[in-house]
């Protein structure tokens, strides 16, 4: 193995993709980070992996802060050092994790946006019975049915959709597979779809994809932001929209529905139950909103 910063990269990026599976959008963010650490790595006059301390990769989150990185992404910048770094210690071109030692920046848990109820079914009666109309109602019903991720939701292939038991099979992070059932509503708005709209789209075209754009090609994470973002405000509802809205309102809404949290962790694909937890402060904040709405002395 090299010993150079610019080869031993190379060599971690290659590891990621052919022993660990890394997707494309992952892969890109680990380079972004570590090429930015190389960076600073070369400010400070080293030139070999075999040459980089502790104090070095300090001062790299030292620069990230000062560049009002949030905690969150110097997390993230933090996590992708430390692979690179158990990488060529395992290699045997680093004598020792020279990461160890520094502390993860703090990060302090945001409380998800959601939609309430109402806003939900005003946004899955506003599209029209058009081709595109249909098309986007069948996603947003999906979406929210089943809180798939954009990139679960627009990778949908016929394969992963068992019909008649109302099921989905998606992959999602780290190539973990899910079952996850759907509701009527969302079966009647997928097969309206499948009937009056998709051959439209497909123009003749032969593809696994469910979901098409306006090319018959499928549809992209940016077009369904795009399209919700429009249906949304033709709904009235004026405050920012995304699929990841989407998937918080699902998982708000089954646990003020009275789902237990590790189904609901279950459902959304998280490996660890604390990524799941944030989700009662926001049922916390809704039962604070009803005491403070409905009793005589709140």
């Amino acid at each position: 193995m090299g010993d150079t910063l610019d080869t031993a990269l190379d060599q971690f990026l290659d590891y990621l993709v052919s022993e660990k599976g890394l997707l494309a959008n992952s892969l890109s963010a680990y380079a972004r980070d570590l090429r930015g650490y190389l960076d600073t790595l070369e400010e400070l006059g080293v030139g070999s992996t075999s040459a980089i301390t502790a104090e070095a990769a300090e001062l790299h989150m030292v620069k990230l802060s000062k560049r009002g990185l949030s905690p969150a992404s110097r997390s993230r910048a933090l996590s992708a050092m430390r692979h690179f770094h158990k990488f060529l210690h395992r290699e045997g071109v680093a004598r020792k994790d020279v990461t160890a030692g520094l502390s993860r920046p703090k990060r302090s848990k945001r409380i998800p946006k959601v939609l309430s109820v109402e806003q939900v079914e005003r946004l899955l009666e506003i599209p029209e019975e058009d081709t595109l109309g249909l098309r986007d109602r069948a996603m947003f019903e999906m979406a929210y049915a089943a809180g798939l991720r954009a990139s679960e939701l627009c990778g949908l292939t016929f394969e992963q959709v068992i019909e008649k038991e109302r099921l989905l099979v998606v992959e999602g992070k780290g190539k973990k597979q899910r079952v996850i059932p759907y509701g009527r509503p969302a079966a009647k708005a997928l097969a309206a779809y499948l009937s009056r709209a998709r051959a439209e789209l497909a123009k003749g075209r032969v593809t696994a994809f469910v979901f098409l754009n306006h090319r018959g090609r499928k549809m992209s994470r940016v077009g369904f932001f795009k399209r919700l973002r429009m249906q949304a405000r033709r709904a009235g509802i004026q405050r920012g929209v995304s699929p990841h809205v989407l998937r918080h309102s699902f998982a708000t809404h089954l646990l003020q529905g009275g789902a237990d949290l590790r189904y609901i962790q279950e459902l959304l694909g998280h490996a660890d139950i604390s990524t799941t937890q944030i989700y009662t402060s926001v049922d916390r904040r809704h039962l604070v909103e009803v005491h403070r709405a409905f009793h005589p002395r709140a």
